[in-house]
């Protein structure tokens, strides 16, 4: 027995809403909670709200099994977005959700952004 394909689901309109919005639509899964974790991204070097709201979905169980590929997961581009922002509140966050890995995770997403620390991590989007 084949399973029936998916409904097709129209496409958020990620570019227009608001923070909130979007962190919402993360929390509740489903195929376009990555586009949402992106659009925070690009939003997160400009705005501090975007910024912090990335940090604490970063440290959400689904983000952290939701694999992209290979080992990468939704958290880790979270905090790779949070890294690539440069700004000190985004840093601050990206290292506060590191420090929330287990350890063995720590150290694949050391190795993925070719760093020996956290703090010397400066990936770019």
């Amino acid at each position: 027995m084949t399973a029936p394909p998916p409904p097709h689901l129209p496409a958020p309109p990620v570019r227009t809403m608001r923070n909130e919005e979007l962190a919402d639509l993360v929390r509740q899964g489903g195929p376009y909670r990555g586009k949402a974790v992106f659009e925070l991204i690009d939003r997160a070097r400009d705005d501090t709200e975007a910024a912090t709201r990335l940090g604490e979905l970063s440290r959400l169980p689904a983000l952290r099994e939701d694999r992209m590929f290979h080992m990468v997961s939704l958290a880790w581009a979270a905090i790779i977005g949070l890294l690539s922002a440069e700004t000190p509140h985004a840093r601050g966050l990206a290292y506060a959700a590191f420090a929330s890995l287990d350890a063995s995770d720590q150290a694949d997403f050391l190795a993925y952004v070719k760093a020996q620390r956290i703090e010397d991590a400066h990936p770019h989007l």
